[in-house]
């Protein structure tokens, strides 16, 4: 039996647009300006959400491919030390780096090679299919977040 279905599945998780929007809308567009604002009651900045996910999902993929892969220290390690980019360059560089590890994932999640339900020989039990459920849930989780502070910025304007 193929298992195309269930890679499929999984690039459509990852890319969005089915039960949330597609990674690539929320990120693209973003009004930087407000990056490194924090609006109330919300307790990130949208530069600590990209940051976060940019750091966790770099994790979890080379902790994935790589076994001399050394996961930095949680929680600080994954989080920036500044609320705000220095630049809108900043910005576009960790979303240009974020998306090209995304697509590294996929690639991951695509290759037929890629023994889903095997254990990743250097870990201690993960497979690699619960760590590309992990990507995709932890961005699902921390992009809607990024969507709501994007739409508050964005309803903010005058």
């Amino acid at each position: 039996m193929s298992d195309r279905i269930l890679r499929d599945q999984l690039i459509a998780q990852l890319e969005g647009g089915q039960a949330y929007l597609p990674v690539v809308d929320i990120l693209i567009g973003f009004p930087v300006e407000g990056a490194g604002v924090r609006v109330d009651r919300i307790r990130h900045t949208a530069w600590e959400l990209l940051e976060h996910l940019r750091i966790a999902q770099w994790d979890i993929l080379f902790f994935t491919l790589d076994p001399k892969h050394v996961t930095p220290p949680w929680p600080d390690e994954h989080w920036p030390k500044t609320s705000a980019p220095e630049s809108d360059t900043a910005w576009q560089t960790s979303v240009s780096v974020f998306l090209s590890e995304l697509d590294q994932v996929k690639s991951l999640a695509r290759d037929p090679k890629t023994p889903l339900f095997e254990r990743i020989p250097h870990g201690s039990g993960q497979t690699y299919l619960r760590e590309i459920l992990l990507v995709a849930d932890h961005n699902a989780h921390h992009l809607g977040q990024l969507l709501m502070l994007r739409r508050a910025l964005e309803g903010n304007r005058t």
